[in-house]
């Protein structure tokens, strides 16, 4: 069933479907929305496990945030939305990508009954010499820019930089979720996630380039208990690179 729930103002639209056993809550990533999970629904569904697939204010059927929204932000919304649908703490979150950002921030403040992490965000990048000397660059020239051109001009020459130099994300965003985008990819959860209680399981891609291996195992070695499976081959959607063997993993750690 779809549905719609407005949350400080903001409509946020998701699917509900109802079942028996602990429910589990999908979660996708950045640029995605519900749809993008609909092979891991599916699985869900089989189960006959309770579901939620939400859209991500700013994505999908979902208003965008009315202000620059953090991972925080995103995080109370769907806590908010859970308590909305009478889900518990037996609740099993699946987060993809930037969806792992939230389950991780959740799982690490709310009891919950299990946590799956699929190419998940949250651990900081390391940033090279050659990617700071880009950005003090570009700081430069922007304020000679201001300088040349004046405020507004030099705002908007700025914006259609950005938009060629940027990520395809970034350049697929509104102004505002690009602000959002700018702002959550810095955040650094690898403090939080000593304070994971959950059995959690990292599902990764081998060839992930988004969040790299190395990250999963920064959250392998940071979450306690927690255990890391790799495809091999696989790249940052491995749920759809590798669809059977993602669902058989998945069901194995819904029903153990």
């Amino acid at each position: 069933m779809d549905k719609t729930a407005e949350i400080d103002g903001v409509r946020i639209a998701y699917t509900v479907e109802d079942g028996s056993g602990a429910p589990v809550v999908l979660m996708h990533g950045w640029g995605c929305r519900r749809s993008t999970l609909a092979s891991v629904e599916k699985t869900v569904r089989e189960l006959g496990r309770p579901l939620l697939n939400v859209d991500f204010p700013g994505f999908g059927d979902s208003q965008e945030p009315p202000e620059v929204w953090g991972v925080e932000q995103y995080t109370d919304a769907m806590e908010r939305l859970l308590d909305l649908e009478g889900i518990g703490g037996d609740a099993v979150l699946l987060g993809h990508s930037f969806g792992g950002r939230v389950g991780i921030l959740m799982a690490s403040r709310r009891r919950v009954g299990k946590l799956v992490l699929v190419d998940a965000a949250g651990v900081k990048p390391r940033r090279s010499v050659g990617y700071w000397l880009k950005v003090y660059r570009f700081k430069l020239m922007k304020r000679l820019m201001r300088l040349l051109l004046g405020r507004v001009k030099a705002e908007k020459w700025i914006e259609s930089l950005r938009s060629r130099a940027g990520s395809s994300d970034y350049a697929a965003a509104s102004p505002r979720m690009r602000a959002i985008l700018s702002r959550v990819v810095n955040e650094d959860l690898t403090g939080v996630m000593p304070a994971i209680k959950a059995p959690t399981l990292l599902i990764w891609g081998e060839n992930d380039t988004a969040t790299p291996l190395a990250d999963a195992k920064v959250m392998e070695r940071l979450i306690p208990g927690s255990g890391l499976v790799c495809f091999p081959g696989c790249g940052h959607y491995s749920f759809l690179d590798n669809p059977v063997q993602f669902a058989a993993v998945l069901r194995s750690f819904l029903n153990s």
